[in-house]
């Protein structure tokens, strides 16, 4: 979790407005409905969140496949900027997947405006370099489902 250039770094376009991508990471009803590999869930009674520097998220994530695994994140926040930024120490722990440890990793999610009314995420991981790879997979998996809420999400508000 040291070393100064990150493992993972994804940039990620979004046909949604900076602020509903945002409200996506920090509301928690939100998260719910896309956070995690495809078929895995959020139980809504075991999300907490209080977001500001200094703040936490905290959830968990069971797998559709074997609901024994049950993942626990909690994210220290160091620094959050309404709508711009989401920076801390994101903490793994419980019955993981494939065998793996738990681990500590650095996580900074920055929202930019982009054309069109679209958001550009841009995160940055620093974590242990095995993970680099089932990582990246795992946020690819989730923005499958975070594109298909936000535009759920868009088609009800332009209702």
């Amino acid at each position: 979790m040291r070393p100064t250039t990150p493992q993972l770094t994804i940039s990620r376009l979004f046909d949604a407005p900076r602020k509903l991508v945002y409200r996506a990471f920090t509301d928690p009803e939100h998260l719910a409905a896309w956070w995690g590999p495809i078929g895995n869930s959020l139980p809504h009674d075991e999300i907490e969140f209080d977001v500001r520097p200094g703040g936490f998220q905290r959830w968990t994530e069971v797998n559709a496949a074997d609901p024994g695994l049950r993942v626990h994140v909690h994210i220290d926040l160091t620094d959050v900027v309404d709508g711009e930024l989401i920076d801390g120490v994101m903490r793994v722990s419980g019955r993981l997947h494939q065998g793996i440890e738990p681990f500590a990793t650095r996580l900074r999610i920055e929202f930019h405006d982009d054309a069109d009314g679209r958001t550009r995420l841009e995160i940055r991981q620093w974590l242990p370099e095995h993970l680099a790879r089932p990582s990246g997979e795992g946020w690819r998996q989730a923005f499958t489902k975070l594109d298909a809420n936000l535009a759920n999400v868009r088609l009800i508000t332009e209702r």
